[in-house]
């Protein structure tokens, strides 16, 4: 038996997710924006113009489905290879069955790789020969960026889809789907399951398909009967949903995205924002000591000198987390996080040390003009070491007016430019008046004629 074939098998010890795969693309839930009337996708299968694909997007979002509906669709072979169970000798094994359907029947073959990101370079190099020579339509499905996970040379092959998170009323109608379908799903069992509940249900699967019809048949087996009749109450889905946490990929692609949303809600002045990107990542099961690092790098990178106070709640906030745990210390990092996003914000001393960096590395190893160094010894006074430093506190107002700080090829550039709020706005008024005085100063040496 082909795989194609065992994948349309109806036997009840097969998944109910795996039985419930659309047949057709009528029978598929989402992906309009791939998969409607005038879509690049939906038009390529309709005039049976098939392309080797990449399909990503988060998990139970329907990838595995669509490459094998495809082949369905064109009457192609459909041979799958996972990333995460096979290698080389499995890649070889898939092209060769693919030479010989070709050779015998003269179709086409997709090979669908899931999980691809997993392969490494000479993993995924081993399918460009292959793809190339049309021997395999090739479809790889991943939950991560193939823009940082695949070669270029396999990206540039392929055309890549976007697959969207499930909305709940398209969850929703799978659950019905399945709890309706006699031949493949459940209708042929009586099972009493109020509305109300298959939404909550569909609300708990968080967009993901697979997830759905799992809690679904697991309600559906742990469901009391009473003469026959299964009853799905608030207690069994409680029960079988419970820990049922969002979709979370530690380290992966929601992750970064979560967490860069939290940073720009904070950048943003949004404390509501801040506060939901922040609770769907705990709820996810991020741990929070990586959010309290994180909100101590915006209190540095995005607010600084505005309002000194922000480095001090996001340390205290880390350290209170270190000192209570969960979830009481949570609410210490809620609120660091609410204080840096209704805080005044600066980036003006992570500009200026950008540009001093900049300046350090592209100016070469610049010496140190002799009135600022120092002269510990009767040598290095008589070399010229320390001559016409200025004592700052000994000068008016405690300040050297005219005095430079900086080598003498580089001049006296200007690296820290103060925003006009919070405290910043102070220190400017401060600084401009003093840069005044040292061009004045400046002036008052320069030789006259």
């Amino acid at each position: 038996m082909s795989q194609q074939s065992l994948l349309e098998t109806s036997s009840p010890l097969r998944p109910l997710a795996d039985r419930m795969r659309p047949r057709n693309l009528d029978e598929y839930a989402g992906q309009q924006h791939l998969l409607g009337k005038n879509s690049t996708l939906r038009q390529a299968l309709e005039s049976d113009r098939l392309h080797s694909m990449i399909f990503w997007g988060p998990p139970g979002t329907g990838k595995t489905t669509l490459a094998t509906m495809i082949a369905r669709h064109c009457n192609a072979e459909f041979l799958s290879v996972s990333a995460v169970l096979s290698g080389v000798k499995e890649i070889r094994e898939a092209i060769s069955r693919a030479r010989e359907v070709q050779q015998i029947s003269g179709r086409r073959s997709i090979l669908f790789v899931d999980e691809v990101h997993r392969f490494n370079k000479s993993q995924q190099d081993a399918f460009l020969p292959h793809v190339e020579d049309g021997t395999v339509v090739f479809i790889g499905a991943t939950t991560e960026n193939p823009s940082f996970e695949l070669n270029n040379a396999l990206l540039s092959r392929c055309r890549t889809y976007v697959l969207k998170s499930l909305g709940k009323e398209d969850i929703r109608a799978i659950i019905d789907r399945a709890l309706d379908d006699t031949e493949r799903g459940l209708g042929n069992q009586d099972v009493e399951f109020p509305a109300a509940l298959r939404d909550a249900l569909a609300a708990t699967a968080d967009g993901d398909a697979r997830r759905a019809l799992l809690l679904l048949e697991l309600a559906v087996d742990s469901a009391p009967e009473t003469d026959g009749l299964k009853r799905i109450d608030e207690n069994v889905l409680r029960e079988v949903t419970r820990g049922s946490l969002r979709r979370f990929d530690k380290g992966g692609e929601a992750f970064y995205d979560q967490i860069s949303a939290l940073h720009k809600s904070v950048r943003g002045s949004s404390p509501d924002g801040a506060l939901y990107w922040f609770c769907r990542m705990i709820d996810g099961g991020c741990d929070p000591r990586y959010i309290a690092r994180r909100v101590l790098r915006i209190a540095v990178e995005d607010i600084g000198i505005a309002d000194p106070r922000a480095l001090q709640m996001a340390q205290f906030a880390w350290d209170t987390y270190q000192r209570l745990g969960s979830p009481e210390g949570e609410l210490a990092i809620a609120q660091a996080i609410v204080f840096l996003a209704c805080a005044p914000k600066s980036n003006a001393v992570y500009t200026a040390y950008k540009s001093a960096m900049a300046m350090a590395r592209e100016s070469g190893s610049q010496e140190v003009p002799m009135h600022l160094r120092n002269a510990p010894t009767k040598l290095m006074k008589e070399l010229g070491y320390g001559e016409n430093y200025r004592y700052a506190h000994d000068e008016v107002d405690g300040f050297a007016a005219g005095a430079s700080y900086f080598p003498d090829d580089l001049g006296e550039p200007e690296l820290y430019h103060p925003v006009p709020r919070g405290l910043e706005i102070k220190i400017g008024e401060k600084l401009s008046r003093l840069r005044e005085l040292n061009r004045q100063a400046q002036n008052d040496t320069e030789p006259e004629g």
